[in-house]
């Protein structure tokens, strides 16, 4: 959805779950959530053009980005809490 690996990109994203500080969102020829239903909760969106960029759904996670490109470890976290709830 973000075209050819030469376009990949960073973008600190604000993904409120997740608190502060923004999360070092990295896109490398990603998905994307064209449509969804009622029972999808949106996670995050690119405030440039409100694209959906990350979503849960009961307990299932998805995300237009990679977070194990990264030291940040939140959404890993999310998971697993997401698992232990479950």
């Amino acid at each position: 959805a973000f075209g050819r690996q030469v376009d990949s990109f960073e973008l600190d994203l604000d993904i409120p779950v997740l608190g502060k500080p923004a999360f070092p969102a990295v896109f490398i020829r990603a998905p994307l959530v064209a449509s969804r239903s009622e029972s999808v909760e949106v996670l995050a969106h690119i405030p440039s053009d409100g694209t959906v960029v990350a979503v849960r759904q009961a307990n299932t996670l998805a995300t237009s980005f990679h977070p194990e490109l990264t030291d940040d470890t939140r959404i890993h976290q999310l998971f697993i809490d997401i698992v232990r709830a479950a």
